[in-house]
């Protein structure tokens, strides 16, 4: 997993309240468990028309937020079914930062084993951050993991709260398996141990 320790780029609005999963990628993409490829069918339903064109009107099919990495969103992220299709998706399209108020508790840890940050903000600073991103690339927003804070075009913080183990292993690009190497060698030596002891087995 790709570590995230800075962020910095283009920030999408999408002022849309419970966004849910099949929203983020329709269930005619979920006949794939590759986690590459999927960026195309993120939001597919509002990015493309029905005979396959793209709807100008959709945020990230505009000049100015194709190449977002960020994305500001409104109320309850993430909710729906818990397939974690849907982080692979803004993954693979580039998305590796989602802000909200709120998100559905299985997609907020999904994201963490992906190499996600989702970040928890007032509605206060939600509808700031949501300003900053609708000025577009003219206004690039920076994601700091370590000092756990958003840094907006203009210089204002916006500090956040991130669980100190998902924190660790963000800021270590460590996912469950990532976290079951880091004990290779123990396992190694309880192994050689085991079979000493039981060599029947």
């Amino acid at each position: 997993m790709e570590k995230f320790v800075r962020l910095t780029g283009v920030a999408a609005p999408l002022p849309v309240v419970n966004v849910d999963t099949d929203m983020i990628i329709p269930k005619d993409y979920l006949k794939t468990i590759k986690r590459t490829g999927l960026g195309k069918g993120l939001f597919a339903e509002a990015r493309y028309n029905e005979d396959g064109s793209e709807n100008p009107d959709f945020v990230l099919n505009q000049p100015a937020w194709r190449d977002a990495r960020i994305l500001v969103a409104g109320d309850n992220f993430g909710c729906g079914s818990s397939r974690e299709h849907a982080p692979w998706a803004l993954l693979d399209f580039g998305i590796r930062c989602v802000i909200s108020t709120s998100f559905a508790d299985i997609f907020y840890n999904n994201c963490f084993k992906n190499g996600i940050l989702p970040i928890v903000v007032s509605q206060d600073n939600l509808d700031k951050l949501m300003d900053d991103a609708r000025r577009g690339a003219n206004a690039t927003v920076s994601i700091d993991l370590e000092t756990q804070e958003i840094r907006g075009p203009d210089g204002g913080v916006i500090g956040f709260e991130v669980d100190a183990f998902k924190k660790h292993c963000l800021l270590n690009g460590l996912d469950d398996i990532g976290l079951t190497l880091e004990k290779a060698s123990a396992i190694d030596s309880y192994e050689a141990q085991a079979s000493q002891s039981r060599p029947w087995l």
